[in-house]
């Protein structure tokens, strides 16, 4: 009787087992490399602009994501795994950011916004922050987020400048185009 029906696990056979093994790593090592990236591109963007904090939001499901990486002034600010507010984020929303959006927001108190935004704001510790989109060819990756969190804070071109191409460096990575 055999358990398992796949040529990897034949035991009469170690090329199956070695090729899936050798597929395994090598997602692994894409994995790492693309995660590294990210990694490095969020401290760098958080250390240059001195904010609070700054997040990727990866979109896994028709606009339903979550943060998945982020770089920190300070663990008090962690919102990693953070999903959003449910049915906050729209087609509307969707279709701006596909069209290459840039959303600076200088004080989200005085800036007009759908309250359930706000309201998610505002419960992450959010005062002010800057979201840029990661457009893949497939469409909208996710969004490259810094965030102000203890004042407002007016963003100047150079520093939208600067998340844009941290955006677009994302974008073209080929351990993200294929991820």
């Amino acid at each position: 009787m055999q358990i398992h029906s796949y040529p990897e696990f034949d035991p009469r056979s170690n090329k199956p087992v070695e090729q899936g093994l050798r597929r395994v790593l090598e997602r692994l090592v894409i994995t790492m490399q693309r995660d590294e990236l990210i990694r490095q591109t969020t401290n760098q963007l958080r250390e240059s602009l001195q904010v609070d904090r700054v997040v990727l939001y990866y979109f896994y499901w028709q606009w339903q994501g979550q943060v998945t990486f982020e770089s920190l002034s300070s663990e008090k600010y962690s919102i990693l795994g953070s999903t959003g507010q449910e049915n906050c984020f729209t087609d509307e929303y969707a279709a701006l950011y596909l069209a290459g959006r840039v959303r600076a927001i200088a004080d989200i108190d005085t800036e007009p916004l759908e309250t359930c935004h706000r309201d998610f704001l505002q419960s992450i510790q959010v005062r002010a922050n800057l979201v840029v989109p990661i457009l893949v060819p497939k469409g909208l990756w996710g969004l490259l987020v810094a965030h102000q969190c203890h004042e407002p804070r007016t963003w100047l071109p150079a520093e939208i400048d600067l998340m844009q191409a941290a955006a677009k460096t994302l974008a073209t990575d080929s351990n993200i185009l294929g991820s």
